[in-house]
């Protein structure tokens, strides 16, 4: 497998400029930046210009320079499984006094030849969330900006109606919401 970045498209040189040459050492270096929020869905490159990213913009911006450098069997995976205290602690209190214990959240990383790889911060641990997966599917980089969002908030309405809950959506997301910022602000994810 050729693990060299060589392709002279914008990302890829913006990535080589930070004098990181091989596929393994890309990872890791996206791997080691913060969990965080960049100002714009839309831009990839912003995880290296901000130094930080979501488990979406990290894994979009993998994916997508695997494919432009042929890096083969790198899928970009968008899977939904129930986020509780237990498999992220970071979330702190954000679910306390509410009647659940977890909440549906979609979280990506990729596939790498079939096996699961999360790049979302040094200390990620996808093993911790294999048994709360509800589902799986296989994205594209692009689809992280509003596909990803809208999927989410559609299961995540699904579930407040089969568990017969007394939330509106708005009022679950915001919930949501609270347990995000409590990641962004531990700067960590999934541990």
């Amino acid at each position: 497998m050729n693990s060299t970045l060589n392709s002279n498209d914008e990302l890829t040189q913006l990535i080589i400029s930070k004098n990181i040459k091989s596929w393994p050492a890309f990872l890791e270096a996206i791997r080691k930046l913060p969990y965080g929020r960049n100002s714009s869905r839309t831009d990839f490159s912003l995880v290296l210009k901000e130094g930080k990213g979501t488990c979406s913009s990290k894994h979009a911006l993998l994916k997508k320079v695997a494919d432009l450098n042929g890096i083969p069997g790198v899928k970009l995976i968008l899977g939904i499984y129930y986020m509780s205290r237990h498999n992220t602690p970071r979330i702190g209190n954000a679910l306390d006094g509410h009647p659940f214990d977890g909440i549906p959240e979609a979280h990506c990383y990729l596939k790498i030849n079939e096996k699961r790889i999360d790049a979302t911060a040094i200390n990620s641990d996808i093993g911790k969330i294999v048994s709360d997966l509800e589902l799986e599917i296989e994205i594209s980089p692009e689809q992280v900006i509003q596909y990803k969002v809208n999927f989410h908030k559609n299961y995540m309405k699904t579930w407040l109606q089969k568990n017969d809950l007394p939330y509106s959506l708005d009022e679950i997301w915001a919930i949501r919401e609270d347990c995000i910022r409590n990641l962004e602000l531990a700067r960590g994810h999934y541990s």
